[in-house]
């Protein structure tokens, strides 16, 4: 093997890691915002499931009064 070639198979490995390196950090943002997305999804669900029981007391905003 010359030492171009060598040499050009280094510089490919060198490039290809760095993008590795690039792709996994990418990829482990994505996960911590998928992560608090997830989180931000339960507190909704948890407030949403709050106000539908607090709504089943009374009536409703949007109800019409009974003399209608």
């Amino acid at each position: 093997m010359t030492d171009e070639r060598l040499i050009h198979i280094e510089e490919k490995i060198t490039f290809q890691e760095d993008q590795i390196d690039e792709l996994n950090k990418t990829v482990h943002r994505q996960q911590q915002r998928l992560e608090r997305l997830e989180e931000f999804c339960r507190e909704l669900a948890g407030q949403i499931r709050a106000l539908s029981e607090a709504g089943n007391a009374g009536p409703t905003a949007n109800e019409r009064p009974p003399h209608y």
